[in-house]
């Protein structure tokens, strides 16, 4: 046994390209949207896992696929909460991840881009996400159009047309 685990240890270290594993505890995706346009709600959803592989120096062969738990969104507001996990939002007991898969990773001037499809609701878009990668945490930006991915009612009063989110991935 003890010859096996210092064989994988031995190929963590010298194959960067390794599956690294996500902290599900630390990571997480926080949101903003308009409420009315007259004020914006924020939250947060938990609950990511997946596989990750990142190479600084390797972006060739790294990747990202990785979920969240749609069911964990939280506003503060249980009642609140509870309507965006129905039908007309998230549709959580039909869909209950919200999925991204990379397709390609490039450098920037600021750090990286992530190029790939995010699922939510069964839908399906090509977003890019930039990021930057510190201390095992990668931290990264997108903004969506919710009736992209046919979440919510109307034409954006009540709602607002776009999601401004934060990811923070940490791994292990």
């Amino acid at each position: 046994m003890k010859p096996l685990l210092t064989l994988l240890l031995l190929l963590s270290i010298l194959c960067p390209n390794f599956a690294q594993s996500i902290d599900s505890e630390a990571s997480k995706i926080t949101f903003e949207i308009s409420n009315m346009g007259l004020n914006t709600v924020e939250g947060t959803f938990g609950g990511m896992n997946g596989t990750v592989q990142f190479d600084s120096q390797n972006l060739a062969n790294s990747r990202f696929d990785v979920c969240i738990s749609a069911e964990s969104v939280n506003t503060g507001i249980d009642k609140r909460d509870k309507h965006l996990r129905e039908e007309d939002y998230f549709a959580v007991a039909q869909y209950p991840n919200i999925c991204f898969r990379s397709s390609t990773i490039s450098q920037t001037a600021e750090g990286f881009v992530a190029e790939g499809t995010l699922t939510m609701r069964g839908v399906s878009k090509e977003v890019r996400i930039p990021f930057t990668f510190a201390n095992k945490t990668f931290n990264g930006t997108l903004t969506v159009k919710r009736k992209d991915y046919n979440i919510g009612p109307g034409g954006g009063f009540m709602v607002g047309k776009t999601v401004e989110m934060e990811i923070i991935c940490v791994l292990k």
